[in-house]
This record gives C-alpha cells, structure tokens and sequence, in this order.
C-alpha cells in the first residue's frame, strides 16, 4: 500500500506542482501587501497562510504514498466524519458574527464545509463508478447522490453559509451532467431546479441574502451600505489600469477603503498593485493549472480516476469563476475564496490536498483497475 516504484517516481506530476508553487507564492505576496501595516503585527496572518501552505505541501506528498482507489473503500466512512464535523460546528463551533462555521481546534480554526466540498466530490464519483452500467442514470439512482449532497447542503445553510451550501448543488450538477443520463432524468432535473428557484427565493432566503442580490443588480442604488463592497472592489480593480500601483502601493486596499481584501476580495488587491499585465498573468497560470487538470481527467484510464479528477478541477474552477466574478461585479457577494490564493487555512489544506489527489491519479495512470 505504501511502496512506490520507480516507475511512479517517474510519472511525478512536475507541470502541476510547479504552477501550484507560482500561484501559492503570488498569493504570498499578495496576503502580505493585503495585510501590510508597517508593523510585525501585519506579518501574523502572512506567517500563518505560510504555514498551512508548507503542512498542505506535506499532504501532497503523503498522499502520493496511497493509492488513491482506496478512496472506494473508506469514502462513506470519511463522509461520515465531515457529517459529524458539521454537526459539531453548529453544536460547539465558535460563534462569529452570528454564524457557526468554524471548530476552535486551538491552533487553528477548522471550517468543516471546506473538506466537506472535496468529500463531496470523492463519494460522487465513488457512487456513480459503482452504478455507472453504461445505459444512463434514472432519476431513481439519482436519489442516492441527491440524499449525498441533501446533508451537506442543510447542515451547512444552517450556519448559515448560503453561498458555500449553493456550491454542493454546483458539485451535483457538474458531475451528474458529467456521467451519462436518460434524457428524461435532464427533463426532470432542469425542470425541478427551475421549479426549486421561485420558491428558494420566496420562503427560504433570508432578508440579507435577498439584498445581497437586489445590490449586485444595481449596486450604484446604496454605495455606502449594501452596495459597498462591490463598489470599492471595482475601484481597485479598475484603478490598476495596464501594470498597476505598484506592490504595497494599493490605495483602496491600504486606506482600508476596500473590505475584506486578505479573503473574498484578494484579487482586487493584486489587480491594483499589478494592473491588466499582471492581472492576465496570473489569471493564464491559474486557468493553465485547471486545463492541466482537465488532462488529468482525460489522461487516466481508470474511471474513478475519471470521475474523481474531473470532480476535484469542477470544484476549483467554480470557486475561481464565482470569486473572479463576484470582485469584478458580475456576480453578487456570496464569500467564496479563490483556492490557493485567498488567505484561510481550511480552504487552502483542502485545495492542496485535492491537488495532491489529482497529482496520484496522473501518477498511476497507466496502472488500469481490473473490475
């Protein structure tokens, strides 16, 4: 189980690993400038993010050391440990600004619906591996991942955290659309989310949630209230212009105009300080890093691997395109991070090791699972 043989050694994903590096240290350098406050006070969040990067690198390593098909085995029992993890948030969790995300572990804060996204993804592709017959999903074995993800979404709306709860049901689609479906099963899906979206709005989201959305359509229409952030957001992004401010010379981000720049908005800091040039700069490395792992998805012959691959890169990439969005005013504010990149070490531990999963797949991929 934990012997690797040269072979392996020499199937070692460099490509990934190198540009996990390059955008992990832009984000480095990027959190430092966010938090920068002429004191070493303004280091602790930097040495901090720092330190979960270097446990997270330990990970991926670890992580070589298994197969990762025994993730068929013990994936309903780690299911069963994040479900419990959730529960113990809302139980005992540290109760910040009226929500209930975080486990104080003492060294650290743990946000459970973090590895809950990517534990999602490894019992999708488990379950639709085992019931994949070739012929189309019906809506009846559907039931099972719909009850999969069902949990997840409920225990996490409760904290509440609507906008992580929406990316369970994004994880859903991706990957049920992915595997073969009867055209009816795509009838009945479409038609109930179309069903499900009038009645979200009008009994289940909250007053603040529904605002958030009215200010995305017009956020001009309350500038100083619930329109701040995206306002102040597409200023810094705006006021980069071709090659940027300069490092540590982001007006919006170091007169405090701009909101939780070192979280959801750290790519509007990095447009100020680098402008368009180093804006699509980081953006190519970033979008190369998710099309590589497209080619991990295609590259494996075994279809778990498939499955899984693909899951982990639909994960990344709706993050990234939700968080891009939403700092450029596309999108409303919903509290997603931009993996590797926005400070929050729940967040970056369960990229990294969803990285590190994608990395072992690439590695064995020439080793084909007998059925």
């Amino acid at each position: 189980m934990f012997r690797i043989d040269r072979q392996l050694i020499k199937n070692f994903d460099w490509v990934m690993l190198v540009a996990v590096l390059l955008i992990a240290a832009m984000g480095l350098v990027n959190l430092y400038s966010a938090t920068y406050a002429g004191g070493a006070s303004s280091t602790t969040v930097f040495i901090r993010q720092l330190f979960f990067f270097l446990a997270g690198l330990s990970f991926i390593m670890i992580i070589h050391l298994f197969d990762y098909r025994l993730l068929l085995t013990w994936n309903y029992i780690l299911y069963g440990i994040v479900v419990c993890l959730l529960l113990a948030s809302l139980l005992l969790g540290s109760n910040i600004a009226g929500t209930q995300r975080w486990i104080n572990l003492g060294f650290f804060r743990l946000q459970p619906s973090e590895p809950a996204k990517l534990m999602l993804v490894i019992s999708l592709a488990s379950y639709y591996y085992r019931k994949d017959t070739g012929r189309g999903f019906t809506i009846g074995q559907l039931l099972i991942p719909m009850a999969l993800t069902g949990v997840f979404f409920i225990l996490v709306l409760m904290q509440p955290d609507l906008g992580t709860a929406l990316m369970f049901a994004g994880i859903f689609i991706s990957m049920t659309l992915f595997v073969k479906l009867k055209w009816s099963t795509i009838g009945i899906i479409f038609g109930g989310c179309s069903a499900v979206i009038p009645i979200g709005w009008q009994f289940f989201l909250k007053p603040y949630q529904k605002q958030r959305i009215m200010t995305f359509l017009s956020p001009e229409s309350d500038p100083t209230n619930s329109g701040y952030h995206i306002m102040q957001s597409k200023i810094a992004v705006g006021s980069g212009l071709k090659f940027g401010k300069g490092y540590l010379k982001g007006t919006q981000g170091h007169l405090h105009f701009l909101p939780e720049r070192h979280t959801d908005f750290a790519f509007s800091v990095w447009a100020e300080e680098w402008g368009f040039a180093g804006s699509l700069f980081f953006l190519a490395v970033y979008f190369f890093m998710i099309l590589w792992g497209l080619n991990v998805c295609l590259a494996s012959r075994d279809k778990f691997g498939v499955l899984l691959a693909f899951g982990i890169v639909s994960l990344i990439f709706w993050q990234a395109i939700i968080n891009l969005l939403m700092v450029m005013g596309f999108l409303p504010v919903v509290g997603i991070p931009l993996p590797l990149f926005s400070y929050g070490g729940s967040s970056l531990l369960t990229t990294l090791i969803g990285i590190g999963l994608l990395m072992n797949i690439r590695m064995r991929r020439n080793q084909v699972r007998k059925n």
